[in-house]
Protein backbone atom coordinates (compact mmCIF):
# COMPACT_ATOMS: atom_id res chain seq x y z
CA UNK A 1 0.00 0.00 0.00
CA UNK A 2 1.37 3.68 -0.42
CA UNK A 3 2.61 5.59 2.27
CA UNK A 4 3.61 8.68 3.52
CA UNK A 5 6.94 7.63 5.42
CA UNK A 6 9.35 9.24 7.90
CA UNK A 7 12.63 8.58 7.54
CA UNK A 8 15.62 10.43 8.43
CA UNK A 9 13.47 13.33 9.30
CA UNK A 10 12.06 13.83 6.25
CA UNK A 11 8.69 12.56 4.02
CA UNK A 12 9.01 9.79 1.86
CA UNK A 13 6.84 8.47 -0.61
CA UNK A 14 6.76 4.83 -0.94
CA UNK A 15 4.88 1.48 -0.78
CA UNK A 16 4.43 -0.69 3.03
CA UNK A 17 3.34 -3.95 4.04
CA UNK A 18 -0.45 -4.10 4.40
CA UNK A 19 -1.21 -4.52 7.60
CA UNK A 20 -2.72 -7.59 8.88
CA UNK A 21 -5.04 -7.80 11.85
CA UNK A 22 -4.47 -9.61 15.20
CA UNK A 23 -7.18 -11.02 17.28
CA UNK A 24 -9.53 -7.76 18.55
CA UNK A 25 -8.20 -5.99 15.53
CA UNK A 26 -9.95 -4.47 12.02
CA UNK A 27 -8.32 -3.88 8.92
CA UNK A 28 -9.75 -0.45 7.80
CA UNK A 29 -9.54 1.85 4.71
CA UNK A 30 -8.20 5.09 5.66
CA UNK A 31 -10.57 7.90 4.24
CA UNK A 32 -9.70 11.03 5.53
CA UNK A 33 -7.05 12.34 8.16
CA UNK A 34 -5.86 15.48 9.34
CA UNK A 35 -2.29 16.61 9.68
CA UNK A 36 -1.50 17.73 12.95
CA UNK A 37 1.30 20.43 14.42
CA UNK A 38 2.35 17.52 16.51
CA UNK A 39 3.56 15.23 13.39
CA UNK A 40 5.27 18.55 12.09
CA UNK A 41 7.51 19.10 15.57
CA UNK A 42 7.62 14.87 15.45
CA UNK A 43 9.52 15.33 11.87
CA UNK A 44 11.42 18.30 12.46
CA UNK A 45 12.96 17.37 16.67
CA UNK A 46 12.70 13.95 16.35
CA UNK A 47 14.74 13.25 18.85
CA UNK A 48 13.36 15.46 21.39
CA UNK A 49 9.94 14.16 20.80
CA UNK A 50 11.56 10.38 21.42
CA UNK A 51 13.58 11.55 24.58
CA UNK A 52 11.01 13.32 26.48
CA UNK A 53 8.31 10.35 25.63
CA UNK A 54 11.11 8.48 27.16
CA UNK A 55 11.49 10.36 30.26
CA UNK A 56 7.58 10.89 30.79
CA UNK A 57 7.63 6.86 30.83
CA UNK A 58 6.49 6.24 27.78
CA UNK A 59 7.53 3.52 25.24
CA UNK A 60 8.15 5.96 22.00
CA UNK A 61 9.11 5.31 18.24
CA UNK A 62 12.50 4.26 17.52
CA UNK A 63 13.46 7.45 15.03
CA UNK A 64 15.71 5.46 13.46
CA UNK A 65 13.25 3.18 11.47
CA UNK A 66 10.67 4.45 9.21
CA UNK A 67 7.18 5.52 11.02
CA UNK A 68 3.91 5.96 9.31
CA UNK A 69 2.50 9.20 11.43
CA UNK A 70 -1.32 9.89 10.86
CA UNK A 71 -3.60 9.79 14.25
CA UNK A 72 -6.55 12.16 12.96
CA UNK A 73 -8.83 9.61 11.10
CA UNK A 74 -12.04 9.06 9.74
CA UNK A 75 -11.65 5.43 8.33
CA UNK A 76 -13.71 2.84 6.41
CA UNK A 77 -13.92 -1.21 7.97
CA UNK A 78 -12.95 -3.71 5.91
CA UNK A 79 -12.01 -6.78 6.93
CA UNK A 80 -12.36 -8.42 10.71
CA UNK A 81 -9.62 -10.04 12.42
CA UNK A 82 -10.05 -12.99 14.58
CA UNK A 83 -11.64 -13.07 17.76
CA UNK A 84 -13.73 -10.24 17.01
CA UNK A 85 -17.26 -9.22 17.71
CA UNK A 86 -18.17 -7.82 14.71
CA UNK A 87 -20.67 -5.37 15.86
CA UNK A 88 -20.12 -3.03 12.73
CA UNK A 89 -20.27 -4.78 8.99
CA UNK A 90 -17.86 -4.04 6.41
CA UNK A 91 -18.35 -0.76 4.94
CA UNK A 92 -19.00 0.69 8.11
CA UNK A 93 -17.29 4.44 8.53
CA UNK A 94 -15.45 4.80 12.23
CA UNK A 95 -13.36 6.96 13.89
CA UNK A 96 -11.46 5.88 16.88
CA UNK A 97 -8.98 6.96 19.22
CA UNK A 98 -5.45 6.66 17.97
CA UNK A 99 -4.41 3.63 19.96
CA UNK A 100 -3.90 -0.43 19.32
CA UNK A 101 -4.58 -2.48 22.57
CA UNK A 102 -2.80 -5.25 22.53
CA UNK A 103 -1.30 -7.66 25.76
CA UNK A 104 1.68 -6.51 25.51
CA UNK A 105 1.17 -2.90 26.14
CA UNK A 106 -0.80 -0.51 23.74
CA UNK A 107 0.89 1.30 20.77
CA UNK A 108 -0.10 5.19 19.72
CA UNK A 109 -1.15 4.98 16.25
CA UNK A 110 0.81 7.07 13.87
CA UNK A 111 3.34 7.18 16.25
CA UNK A 112 4.57 3.47 16.44
CA UNK A 113 7.08 2.08 13.61
CA UNK A 114 4.85 -1.14 14.11
CA UNK A 115 1.78 0.52 13.51
CA UNK A 116 0.90 2.56 10.70
CA UNK A 117 -1.07 5.83 10.68
CA UNK A 118 -3.58 7.63 8.53
CA UNK A 119 -0.66 8.46 6.14
CA UNK A 120 -1.19 5.29 4.18
CA UNK A 121 -3.80 3.88 2.60
CA UNK A 122 -4.66 1.08 5.41
CA UNK A 123 -4.47 1.16 9.00
CA UNK A 124 -5.35 -1.74 11.78
CA UNK A 125 -7.51 -0.79 14.60
CA UNK A 126 -8.65 -1.71 17.53
CA UNK A 127 -12.33 -3.07 17.46
CA UNK A 128 -13.58 -2.19 20.90
CA UNK A 129 -12.60 1.29 20.58
CA UNK A 130 -14.72 1.98 17.19
CA UNK A 131 -16.96 4.47 16.94
CA UNK A 132 -19.65 4.35 14.27
CA UNK A 133 -19.82 7.80 12.13
CA UNK A 134 -23.18 9.06 12.41
CA UNK A 135 -25.36 9.11 9.39
CA UNK A 136 -25.34 12.49 7.24
CA UNK A 137 -21.80 13.41 8.76
CA UNK A 138 -19.35 14.02 6.25
CA UNK A 139 -16.34 12.46 6.39
CA UNK A 140 -13.88 15.01 6.23
CA UNK A 141 -15.81 16.68 9.42
CA UNK A 142 -15.54 13.03 10.85
CA UNK A 143 -11.99 13.42 10.90
CA UNK A 144 -11.70 16.37 12.92
CA UNK A 145 -12.84 14.53 16.40
CA UNK A 146 -9.38 13.90 17.57
CA UNK A 147 -8.13 17.40 17.64
CA UNK A 148 -11.38 18.84 18.54
CA UNK A 149 -12.10 16.46 21.71
CA UNK A 150 -8.37 17.95 22.30
CA UNK A 151 -9.60 21.69 23.09
CA UNK A 152 -12.99 19.83 24.86
CA UNK A 153 -10.29 17.98 27.39
CA UNK A 154 -8.38 21.11 27.89
CA UNK A 155 -11.50 23.03 29.07
CA UNK A 156 -12.78 20.53 30.98
CA UNK A 157 -9.54 20.34 32.90
CA UNK A 158 -9.82 24.06 33.49
CA UNK A 159 -12.86 23.32 35.92
CA UNK A 160 -14.50 26.73 34.76
CA UNK A 161 -16.37 28.64 37.43
CA UNK A 162 -19.11 30.67 36.03
CA UNK A 163 -17.44 34.23 36.53
CA UNK A 164 -14.20 33.65 35.11
CA UNK A 165 -12.95 34.59 31.51
CA UNK A 166 -11.08 33.28 29.50
CA UNK A 167 -8.29 33.66 27.26
CA UNK A 168 -6.76 31.58 24.09
CA UNK A 169 -3.12 32.40 23.62
CA UNK A 170 -2.56 31.17 19.86
CA UNK A 171 -5.69 30.46 17.50
CA UNK A 172 -3.60 27.56 15.21
CA UNK A 173 -6.00 24.34 15.11
CA UNK A 174 -5.38 23.74 19.12
CA UNK A 175 -6.52 26.88 20.11
CA UNK A 176 -9.37 26.90 17.90
CA UNK A 177 -10.64 23.53 19.64
CA UNK A 178 -10.37 25.79 22.59
CA UNK A 179 -12.86 28.00 21.72
CA UNK A 180 -15.30 25.79 19.88
CA UNK A 181 -15.31 24.09 23.18
CA UNK A 182 -15.22 27.22 25.37
CA UNK A 183 -18.17 28.04 23.21
CA UNK A 184 -20.07 24.94 23.90
CA UNK A 185 -19.49 24.98 27.33
CA UNK A 186 -20.99 29.06 27.39
CA UNK A 187 -17.96 30.53 28.73
CA UNK A 188 -18.50 34.31 27.79
CA UNK A 189 -16.68 36.02 26.50
CA UNK A 190 -14.08 34.88 24.78
CA UNK A 191 -11.07 36.27 24.17
CA UNK A 192 -8.68 35.11 21.53
CA UNK A 193 -5.07 36.43 20.11
CA UNK A 194 -2.94 35.13 17.06
CA UNK A 195 -0.77 37.49 14.34
CA UNK A 196 -2.09 35.84 11.56
CA UNK A 197 -5.41 37.41 10.01
CA UNK A 198 -6.59 34.04 8.86
CA UNK A 199 -6.69 32.23 12.32
CA UNK A 200 -8.16 35.41 14.10
CA UNK A 201 -10.95 35.01 11.49
CA UNK A 202 -11.22 31.52 11.99
CA UNK A 203 -11.21 32.47 15.98
CA UNK A 204 -14.70 34.59 15.10
CA UNK A 205 -16.23 31.90 13.50
CA UNK A 206 -15.95 29.58 15.96
CA UNK A 207 -17.13 31.43 18.68
CA UNK A 208 -14.41 33.95 20.08
CA UNK A 209 -16.23 37.28 21.09
CA UNK A 210 -13.01 39.42 21.24
CA UNK A 211 -10.06 38.82 18.32
CA UNK A 212 -6.88 40.70 19.08
CA UNK A 213 -3.59 40.83 16.88
CA UNK A 214 -0.94 41.17 19.48
CA UNK A 215 1.11 43.34 17.24
CA UNK A 216 -1.66 45.95 17.49
CA UNK A 217 -2.58 45.90 21.26
CA UNK A 218 -1.66 43.15 23.74
CA UNK A 219 -4.12 40.45 24.56
CA UNK A 220 -4.17 41.61 28.46
CA UNK A 221 -5.30 45.05 27.54
CA UNK A 222 -8.17 43.45 25.48
CA UNK A 223 -8.95 40.97 28.16
CA UNK A 224 -9.22 43.16 31.44
CA UNK A 225 -11.87 45.41 29.43
CA UNK A 226 -14.21 42.53 29.63
CA UNK A 227 -13.28 40.92 32.56
CA UNK A 228 -13.52 44.41 34.62
CA UNK A 229 -15.82 44.35 37.47
CA UNK A 230 -19.40 46.56 37.37
CA UNK A 231 -19.41 45.78 41.36
CA UNK A 232 -17.07 45.62 44.15
CA UNK A 233 -15.15 42.40 43.46
CA UNK A 234 -14.40 39.70 46.49
CA UNK A 235 -12.38 40.03 49.51
CA UNK A 236 -8.63 40.03 48.32
CA UNK A 237 -7.36 36.34 47.64
CA UNK A 238 -4.09 36.63 50.22
CA UNK A 239 -3.10 39.07 52.75
CA UNK A 240 -0.45 40.59 49.94
CA UNK A 241 -3.40 41.69 47.41
CA UNK A 242 -5.83 44.19 46.86
CA UNK A 243 -9.56 44.09 46.02
CA UNK A 244 -9.98 42.79 42.71
CA UNK A 245 -10.86 45.03 39.98
CA UNK A 246 -11.20 41.95 37.25
CA UNK A 247 -12.99 38.68 36.95
CA UNK A 248 -10.89 35.67 37.66
CA UNK A 249 -8.79 34.78 34.20
CA UNK A 250 -8.11 31.21 33.18
CA UNK A 251 -5.70 31.19 30.01
CA UNK A 252 -5.07 28.73 27.65
CA UNK A 253 -2.00 28.75 25.76
CA UNK A 254 -1.95 27.14 22.63
CA UNK A 255 1.15 27.97 20.99
CA UNK A 256 3.84 25.64 21.95
CA UNK A 257 6.93 27.82 21.75
CA UNK A 258 9.78 28.25 24.33
CA UNK A 259 9.27 31.57 26.32
CA UNK A 260 5.93 31.86 25.80
CA UNK A 261 4.74 30.42 29.47
CA UNK A 262 7.07 32.68 30.92
CA UNK A 263 5.57 35.58 29.08
CA UNK A 264 1.97 34.82 30.18
CA UNK A 265 2.87 34.68 33.36
CA UNK A 266 4.68 37.82 33.41
CA UNK A 267 1.74 39.12 32.01
CA UNK A 268 -1.65 37.41 33.84
CA UNK A 269 -3.54 39.07 36.67
CA UNK A 270 -3.17 38.11 39.97
CA UNK A 271 -4.47 33.97 40.72
CA UNK A 272 -4.82 33.11 37.59
CA UNK A 273 -4.77 29.55 36.16
CA UNK A 274 -2.88 28.74 32.85
CA UNK A 275 -3.66 25.36 31.08
CA UNK A 276 -0.67 24.74 28.81
CA UNK A 277 -2.46 23.16 25.68
CA UNK A 278 0.49 24.20 23.05
CA UNK A 279 3.07 20.79 22.50
CA UNK A 280 6.79 22.68 23.27
CA UNK A 281 9.23 19.97 22.10
CA UNK A 282 12.14 21.55 23.24
CA UNK A 283 13.35 23.28 26.62
CA UNK A 284 12.16 25.89 28.39
CA UNK A 285 12.65 28.26 31.05
CA UNK A 286 9.98 29.60 33.63
CA UNK A 287 10.63 32.17 37.00
CA UNK A 288 9.22 30.92 39.84
CA UNK A 289 9.23 33.39 41.73
CA UNK A 290 6.43 35.18 39.39
CA UNK A 291 4.03 32.25 39.85
CA UNK A 292 4.52 32.52 43.28
CA UNK A 293 4.27 36.22 43.99
CA UNK A 294 0.92 36.12 41.71
CA UNK A 295 -0.47 32.71 43.01
CA UNK A 296 -0.52 31.44 39.79
CA UNK A 297 -2.20 28.10 38.88
CA UNK A 298 0.30 26.00 36.04
CA UNK A 299 -2.13 22.93 34.59
CA UNK A 300 -0.68 20.97 31.59
CA UNK A 301 -3.21 18.76 29.55
CA UNK A 302 -2.86 16.12 27.21
CA UNK A 303 -5.21 13.94 24.91
CA UNK A 304 -9.06 13.38 25.78
CA UNK A 305 -10.79 10.64 27.71
CA UNK A 306 -12.92 8.27 25.93
CA UNK A 307 -15.94 9.57 26.60
CA UNK A 308 -14.90 13.27 25.57
CA UNK A 309 -13.70 11.66 22.45
CA UNK A 310 -17.17 9.90 21.67
CA UNK A 311 -19.18 13.33 23.00
CA UNK A 312 -17.22 15.58 20.70
CA UNK A 313 -18.18 13.43 17.89
CA UNK A 314 -21.28 13.89 18.71
CA UNK A 315 -21.50 17.28 19.09
CA UNK A 316 -19.91 17.47 15.68
CA UNK A 317 -22.31 16.05 14.00
CA UNK A 318 -25.02 17.52 15.95
CA UNK A 319 -23.11 20.91 14.85
CA UNK A 320 -22.62 21.55 18.13
CA UNK A 321 -18.66 22.14 17.33
CA UNK A 322 -18.37 23.72 13.87
CA UNK A 323 -15.80 21.16 11.49
CA UNK A 324 -15.70 22.91 8.24
CA UNK A 325 -14.13 26.24 8.62
CA UNK A 326 -11.15 24.51 9.94
CA UNK A 327 -10.76 22.16 6.42
CA UNK A 328 -8.25 24.53 4.01
CA UNK A 329 -6.92 21.76 1.95
CA UNK A 330 -6.72 18.25 1.08
CA UNK A 331 -4.02 15.99 -0.30
CA UNK A 332 -3.52 12.52 -1.22
CA UNK A 333 -0.38 10.67 -0.04
CA UNK A 334 2.02 11.68 -2.90
CA UNK A 335 0.81 15.64 -1.09
CA UNK A 336 1.75 14.83 2.34
CA UNK A 337 5.43 16.14 2.05
CA UNK A 338 4.66 19.80 0.00
CA UNK A 339 1.56 19.65 3.36
CA UNK A 340 3.73 20.00 5.57
CA UNK A 341 5.78 22.37 4.39
CA UNK A 342 2.72 24.90 3.38
CA UNK A 343 1.63 24.15 7.28
CA UNK A 344 4.74 26.02 8.90
CA UNK A 345 2.44 29.39 6.85
CA UNK A 346 -0.15 30.00 9.43
CA UNK A 347 -1.46 32.84 6.49
CA UNK A 348 -2.81 29.62 4.07
CA UNK A 349 -3.98 26.79 5.90
CA UNK A 350 -6.07 25.77 9.36
CA UNK A 351 -6.27 22.32 8.77
CA UNK A 352 -4.80 20.00 5.65
CA UNK A 353 -6.60 16.49 4.95
CA UNK A 354 -4.47 13.44 3.47
CA UNK A 355 -7.03 11.76 1.40
CA UNK A 356 -5.01 8.24 0.88
CA UNK A 357 -6.99 7.33 -1.88
CA UNK A 358 -7.06 11.03 -4.18
CA UNK A 359 -5.30 10.89 -7.11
Amino acid sequence: MRAAVMRNKTLVITDVPLPEPGPGEVLVKTLACGICGSDLHALKHAEKFVENARRAGGRPMDPGRDVVMGHEFCAEIVDHGPQTERRLAVGTRVCSRPVLMRPSGPQTVGYSNDTPGGYAEYMRLTEALLLEVPAGLATEHAALTEPMAVGLHAVAKARLEPDDVPLVIGCGPVGLAVIAALRLRGARPIVAADFSPLRRSLAETLGADVVVDPARRTPWESWREVAARREPGPPPPSAWAGAAAVKPAVIFECVGVPGVIDQVMVSAPRGARIVVVGVCMEADTIHPMIGISKELSVQFVLGYTADEFASTLRHIAAGAIPAAPLVTGRVGVEGVPGAFEELGMPERHAKILVEPWRR
